[in-house]
């Protein structure tokens, strides 16, 4: 009888090793679960797993009865973070270059035409039409004074009675902020020899100046935004060869520049 209880002893197998075992696998699991979740741990997880760790240690529920704590969210919710995500990343979008200088550009020229329907309506106003032109081109804006309408034949001179219109159209031109203006001088092709000008070109440039001192006299208006250009008969915008020709190419002309140019 002493033989065979001594036999069953020795067939039951000693089971005390899994306890450290079943505990090292239960760590295991939650440093994975911790190494997966530390790339997109938020407040909320971060608490979740703090208390399953609480729970582990305290000698709580197995850790494999604990809901993911980084378990995947509702899909729409899911959709809705994608969605606002893409739009937040279209908004954070830089815009191009070409972009930004053609909206600037296109800001830019409808400065120009508010300008120029102002000036517009002072011709309107004055029955000026005959006498004065507007034309918004890729150099600016630009307003064309036939010289009768300023000067004598000859003469660099601007009339008296007519000194009342540049100052008037001096008005017009006060900006904020201010723009570079050019004013040139043109005549026709018929050689000129006074006592005052040996050329047309000299004529042309004495014009250009004399009309820009009378815009200047506005004091709103700054004079280094201001220059004078004379181009003799060599810028001709109509043929010579006739009377009304040569009248059209008699002028003054007023440049106003554009701020943004058109390189887009």
């Amino acid at each position: 009888m002493r033989r065979r209880k001594k036999k069953r002893e020795d067939d039951h197998i000693d089971e005390s090793w899994l306890l450290p075992y079943s505990d090292l696998l239960t760590l295991l699991v939650a440093l994975f679960i911790v190494l997966y979740a530390s790339s997109s741990v938020d407040a909320q997880k971060f608490q979740e797993l703090s208390q399953v760790f609480s729970e582990i240690f305290k000698g709580g529920t197995g850790m494999m009865d604990y809901p993911s704590p980084v378990a995947p969210q509702d899909s729409s919710d899911q959709k809705e973070k994608q969605g606002a995500a893409t739009d937040k990343k279209e908004e954070e979008k830089p815009v191009p270059k070409e972009d930004i200088k053609k909206q600037a550009f296109l800001q830019d020229q409808e400065e120009l035409r508010e300008v120029q329907e102002k000036i517009n309506q002072y011709i309107k106003t004055n029955n000026l039409q005959l006498q004065f032109v507007t034309k918004l081109t890729d150099e600016g804006l630009l307003l064309t004074i036939r010289d009768n309408v300023l000067f004598s034949s000859g003469s660099a001179e601007v009339e008296r009675s007519d000194q009342d219109v540049a100052k008037e159209l001096s008005s017009l031109l006060v900006m904020n902020p201010p723009r570079n203006i050019i004013i040139s001088g043109h005549t026709d092709n018929v050689p000129i020899r006074t006592a005052n000008y040996d050329s047309n070109w000299e004529l042309s440039v004495m014009r250009a100046v004399n009309f820009m001192k009378i815009l200047l006299e506005n004091p709103n208006l700054e004079p280094e935004w201001f220059s004078a250009k004379g181009f003799g008969e060599f810028e001709p915008i109509a043929d010579n060869a006739t009377a009304e020709g040569r009248g059209k190419n008699r002028r003054v002309e007023v440049l106003v520049l554009p701020r943004v140019t058109q390189e887009y």
